[in-house]
């Protein structure tokens, strides 16, 4: 990996209804330099943002990094962490045979991932964690932008 400093990335994402309009957030942390990044989406799910938020982040990075992503969804830690083993040889079906859901973003998170070491951890969601609450923040302005171009 690089000589650069590890990047921290905290992301959340959320729907306002599930599914219903959702927003997701990034910051990203590197050294003393950050970067905010947010979008949303007119109808989706919270899971669906979730991974979004993580996907995003990632396509942020320039270069091969040692990345610490830390994230409120146990579905995105658990995710690629454990069931995506099974699910990729599998043939993207659970264990029940049926289709994963959000593969297409499960695939697409798995390609990025294998870009970079990465250390994946849960952080419990509004407790007070200041990366984690500007994730959520920033998940809410892409569901408060998305809102503003609809109305």
């Amino acid at each position: 990996m690089s000589s650069n400093p590890e990047v921290i990335i905290y992301a959340d994402g959320g729907c306002r209804g599930n599914p219903g309009p959702g927003g997701w957030g990034a910051l990203l942390l590197a050294g003393e330099n950050e970067k905010e990044l947010w979008g949303g989406e007119a109808h989706t799910t919270n899971n669906r943002m979730e991974l979004t938020a993580v996907i995003r982040a990632l396509e942020a990075l320039k270069r091969p990094t040692l990345v610490r992503v830390l994230t409120d969804s146990q579905y995105v830690q658990r995710g690629i962490s454990e069931w995506i083993f099974n699910w990729k040889k599998n043939g993207w079906r659970t264990s029940d045979k049926k289709p994963v859901k959000n593969a297409d973003l499960w695939q697409e998170l798995d390609a990025l991932a294998r870009q970079h070491q990465i250390t994946w951890s849960w952080v419990k969601g509004h407790a007070g964690e200041p990366g984690n609450e500007r994730a959520d923040a920033l998940a809410n302005r892409g569901i408060d932008e998305i809102a503003a171009r609809r109305a």
